[in-house]
């Protein structure tokens, strides 16, 4: 049988990866298909050393349009499936699709154009950063249908915006601009071009020492709820594995002269 066309796409040029969700006739809107190829896609990304940041977006004019209910529920034992967690991550594959841009040790932007809806607001969130037109329009709106973010939202929504409003957007569905989504802090900058600003942005993070980035991501996601003193623990020990490395020599060396850094290759995965 012959098999689909892919509905995720992927390119690397000078270290940062740009991953699009490639259904743009539908608006982007997920399948069990698209939610396969996002975590297959980003094991792979994770492997490679060299990769220094990704860019997250859309083909055409919308981000994601959330999940295609009409062409999931077609696929009832799919669904069933999927939805059992793995227990060597603690996700199923819905979790996983979103949660696995968190797992690469890279920052990841997604850029945020037309619709972010749904599953579409979650995966945009499983980033690090999101940089999202002004008139983009966004609503967690898995409320309109009866049931709630099951894609690692709950978590993220927690970890960016308060209680009351994480569940007055979850209760409502409520649909935001993008200027809004930035004044709830769901946001992290406004452009009328988010691809292309969201490659200005990688571009300045590959300036960085990969390991430095790889540290602070997996510091801030490890301990943003630790009590005190694992934060502090986690530190020092991230701390001495960058400091005698070849890729913090560089940065200094850099710092104290005046070429640019040449890094090598991230040292952990």
């Amino acid at each position: 049988m012959r098999s689909p066309a892919p509905l995720v796409s992927c390119s690397v040029a000078d270290g940062v990866a740009e991953v699009r969700l490639d259904r743009p006739e539908k608006l982007n809107a997920l399948t069990l298909q698209t939610l396969h190829e996002l975590v297959a896609v980003a094991r792979r990304l994770r492997r490679d050393r060299s990769l220094r940041a990704v860019v997250l977006t859309g083909e055409g004019t919308s981000f994601c349009a959330g999940l295609d209910f009409g062409a999931v529920l077609r696929q009832p034992a799919g669904i069933v499936t999927a939805f059992v967690p793995r227990p060597w991550r603690g996700t199923n594959v819905f979790q996983e699709a979103c949660w696995a841009w968190r797992r690469l040790p890279v920052p990841v932007i997604a850029a945020v154009d037309g619709h972010c809806y749904g599953g579409g607001v979650q995966l945009a969130l499983a980033a690090d950063f999101r940089v999202a037109a002004p008139d983009s329009q966004w609503s967690v709106l898995e409320g309109r249908w009866g049931i709630i973010p099951d894609m690692s939202g709950v978590v993220t929504l927690k970890q960016l915006v308060g209680a009351d409003t994480a569940k007055l957007l979850t209760m409502t569905a409520r649909k935001v601009s993008g200027k809004e989504a930035h004044d709830l802090g769901l946001v992290t900058e406004l452009a009328a071009d988010p691809v292309a600003a969201a490659h200005d942005l990688a571009r300045e993070l590959a300036e960085r020492s990969p390991d430095a980035l790889a540290g602070a991501k997996r510091l801030f996601d490890d301990t943003w709820t630790a009590s005190v003193r694992r934060t502090f623990a986690r530190e020092r020990a991230e701390q001495l594995l960058l400091l005698f490395g070849a890729n913090a020599r560089a940065a200094r060396e850099a710092a104290f002269g005046s070429a640019p850094a040449r890094f090598g290759p991230r040292t952990r995965r």
